[in-house]
């Protein structure tokens, strides 16, 4: 992939491309937040790239993923707080890819885990980066650290704060973001 600062490449020429990576990036944001059979990856993927099909585009292939993988946390969130919703009598038609609801638990722990990150970045956006990049995207350190241009100890270093702070916020050890399989 070119890195030429003028060359946008567009989410139709690097999905093919990026094909397999798009797949493991959905497979991880699947298991981190245990979505079982709420959205097949697959789906997930194909989701991600109808978002990504109305950005600009992309400067490199590192850039498109990592904004991939921050589709695919938004389109979990989404899934998680319909289902929460209509758990709750929202009276709205049930809207889902493949019309299966989050299990409870884990729609819940989703959204706290949103949420923090949220307050989290409103706090450090670098710190928050690298739990998207972690969490969300299931980069291992070195991933992370050309994801966001850190080296691989300040990433190391950042993502221990990241869930020592986020430990702290939650209060409940089996909601905070683990490292990745």
């Amino acid at each position: 992939m070119s890195t030429d600062p003028d060359l946008k490449h567009t989410a139709e020429l690097l999905v093919p491309v990026l094909y397999a990576d798009l797949k493991r990036l959905a497979r991880s944001a699947r298991w981190h937040v245990s979505a079982g059979p709420t959205i097949q990856t697959t789906a997930l993927v194909h989701e991600a790239y109808l978002r990504l099909q109305r950005a600009e585009g992309f400067n490199d292939h590192r850039h498109f993923l990592r904004a991939a993988s921050i589709a695919m946390r938004q389109i979990l969130v989404n899934l998680a707080r319909d289902a929460l919703a209509i758990k709750r009598g929202a009276g709205a038609p049930k809207v889902s890819l493949d019309d299966v609801e989050l299990p409870e638990a884990s729609a819940e722990a989703l959204i706290e885990v949103n949420d923090a990150l949220d307050r989290l970045a409103a706090l450090s956006p670098r710190l928050a980066e690298v739990v998207e990049c972690r969490f969300f995207g299931g980069f291992d350190d070195q991933e992370t650290a050309t994801a966001v241009g850190l080296s691989d100890r300040t990433v190391r270093r950042e993502w221990l704060k990241a869930r020592a702070w986020l430990r702290r916020e939650l209060g409940d050890a089996t909601t905070v973001p683990e490292e990745p399989p």
